[in-house]
């Protein structure tokens, strides 16, 4: 492999931040608000209005979200920018709100259904190809992200919905983007610890595309009343039974569970694929090795869920994204007892940050932290690693529950895509932005060029099956045959 490549990061606090400034930095990137030293101590301390703390060890980190789980729930603050768009869903409980739900929805995630989900998989990556090479054509350049939003969006709608009901992806798309930017933002009055009961005025009146999302989810769930139970996620989680307590949950429990599957179940793969087509933009090398291995296991056809065990270095390098780019990259919890982390005290209302994304790149942690490298992923070196030392899904009983469901489709459609093109820069590089998810702000803009084989010494164009049927590659242009 070249040179490690070190690609784009976040600039952190030099020195301590006032309120106001902490304000003005988390309103434009959540990520610059950390210090410095949290990239090579294991956990920071201050005030501001609150005690709070900032853990990057993962022994504390191992107590927090699993050991002592009940006595860190999420904080007010983490709480109140999710409740306007998912309510108090699997996502956003806490206690035994949580774990009934948690309980019920399990069986839903088991690998045999994911397992019959993977066909649904490689029709969205086979779409997805087809469209970034439509978009080439047309306008010379891909957005990347944009393209993984769409394809992820197919999956989850698919899924989820099984189509048969229409939720306008560009409607989505603009609620979850008009919520991020105004909803979901921290404000002052979060900071200097204003109770969350209090409306923010910046919020105030821009709730309306939160309000037209969960309409439009109400709307399908109606129409799915009295229907016969099918296998996809609405009906699994419609008929999903606590086997505790046989309680099943309300309309407005459903709605909820469904808006948190459907936006963090299409947003946060969509952030895994676009950081990996631009990381491997940047590393021709690793690009090459990934697109060898892709060809080795599949070659022209289309990739399917019997080989992904053949997808090795492919799903290291989702999990490197997954490293440097984190989409939880912040955490947030609140203590409700007594405690001791990293040998300090803790007391009940202390805040603790959980800083995934300078987990990710502590010093002490990782070598070159800063650079990509798939080779740390291997299984063998994942295994050796302490368990809360990479989290891109959490850990804990409260880990993600839809993480297999995840890999599962990135590997999919990134070796689809990866078997068909090669990707190169074609803008700025995007920086990494965080409100509520860490977002390539500016877009990845890639060049996607056509895959050339090697034939007896010659370099040929070759023939790629999209969508059933022969997409017919040049050095200037794809059409169809």
């Amino acid at each position: 492999m070249s040179d490690l490549i070190i690609p784009a990061k976040v600039p952190v606090a030099t020195k301590p931040l006032s309120i106001s400034e902490t304000v003005r930095k988390a309103r434009h990137n959540v990520l610059e608000i950390l210090p410095g030293l949290i990239f090579r101590q294991p956990m920071i301390s201050g005030v501001m209005v609150k005690r709070w703390h900032m853990v990057a060890q993962p022994d504390a980190l191992e107590a927090v979200l699993k050991d002592r789980v009940d006595d860190y729930p999420k904080s007010p603050v983490t709480k109140r920018l999710l409740k306007p768009a998912i309510g108090e869903s699997l996502f956003n409980a806490d206690g035994a709100y949580w774990r009934w739900q948690r309980r019920a929805a399990a069986p839903v995630f088991q690998h045999r259904h994911l397992m019959a989900l993977a066909p649904l998989m490689t029709e969205a990556a086979e779409r997805s190809a087809a469209r970034m090479a439509d978009e080439m054509e047309q306008r010379g350049q891909v957005e990347a992200y944009e393209q993984m939003v769409a394809a992820t969006f197919d999956v989850i709608c698919d899924v989820a919905l099984s189509g048969r009901e229409t939720l306008d992806r560009n409607a989505v798309s603009k609620s979850v983007n008009d919520y991020i930017e105004t909803v979901g933002k921290v404000s002052l009055l979060d900071v200097i610890g204003v109770p969350t009961w209090v409306p923010r005025p910046a919020t105030l009146f821009k709730r309306r595309h939160v309000a037209d999302m969960r309409s439009m989810m109400d709307r399908v769930i109606a129409d799915r009343r009295g229907k016969p139970i099918g296998s996809d996620l609405l009906d699994l989680m419609k008929d999903a039974t606590d086997p505790e307590t046989g309680r099943q949950m309300t309309a407005d429990e459903l709605r909820d569970n469904m808006l948190a599957f459907i936006v963090a179940g299409h947003e946060t793969t969509a952030l895994a694929l676009s950081w990996s087509i631009h990381l491997l933009s940047l590393d021709q090398s690793a690009q090459d090795k990934a697109r060898d291995e892709a060809r080795a296991a599949f070659g022209d056809g289309p990739a399917e869920a019997s080989h992904l065990g053949d997808l090795a270095f492919t799903g290291q390098v989702i999990d490197e994204a997954l490293r440097l780019y984190p989409p939880a990259a912040f955490l947030a919890r609140i203590a409700l007892k007594a405690d001791r982390l990293c040998g300090r005290p803790i007391i009940p209302g202390d805040i603790l940050m959980l800083p995934i994304y300078a987990l990710h790149r502590h010093q002490l942690l990782w070598e070159n932290p800063d650079a990509f490298d798939p080779s740390r992923m291997t299984t063998e070196t994942q295994r050796a690693r302490h368990r809360y030392q990479f989290l891109p899904f959490g850990a804990g009983p409260r880990i993600c529950i839809g993480m297999g469901f995840a890999q599962m489709e990135a590997k999919l459609i990134l070796a689809t895509l990866l078997a068909r093109f090669r990707f190169r820069p074609a803008g700025p590089e995007p920086e990494p932005a965080m409100n509520l998810t860490l977002r390539p702000r500016g877009g990845v803009r890639v060049t996607v060029e056509p895959i050339t084989l090697e034939v007896d010494g010659r370099r040929e164009g070759s023939t790629v099956p999209v969508l059933g049927y022969a997409v017919e590659q040049t050095a200037s242009s794809w059409r169809l045959r």
